[in-house]
């Protein structure tokens, strides 16, 4: 495995939100500052904060201050875990669907060699 599933919980439940979602994707396309982020949102800055303090936390995005502004940038390394686990999910997946196919092949063949 290479991933740690601590901080793949941490990192599912900051994306957990359709509002932190949104900013990870406004984020996605670049740095943005708290207002910038707030403005699509219709909701307090107290409560944006709250939401980037999460996302932060889950290690999704870090910030910097110059000045009086504070700016969010998405940090993409932290989506690998995400894609590890899916890429491991997906094997599984396709091993199982490939082991039911051979299953009913050879089922199939079983049931025409008896007529």
């Amino acid at each position: 495995m290479k991933y740690n599933s601590q901080g793949l919980e941490h990192i599912f439940h900051a994306l957990a939100d359709r509002s932190r979602l949104q900013m990870v994707e406004r984020l996605s396309f670049g740095p943005a500052s708290v207002k910038e982020l707030a403005e699509p949102l219709e909701m307090a800055l107290p409560s944006v904060l709250k939401h980037l303090k999460v996302l932060e936390e889950g290690g999704i995005v870090f910030s910097e201050k110059l000045g009086r502004v504070r700016t969010y940038r998405l940090d993409p390394k932290q989506l690998i875990g995400i894609e590890s686990w899916m890429e491991e999910r997906k094997a599984s997946w396709n091993r199982s669907f490939d082991r039911l196919s051979n299953f009913l092949i050879e089922s199939s063949n079983d049931n025409s060699d008896g007529e």
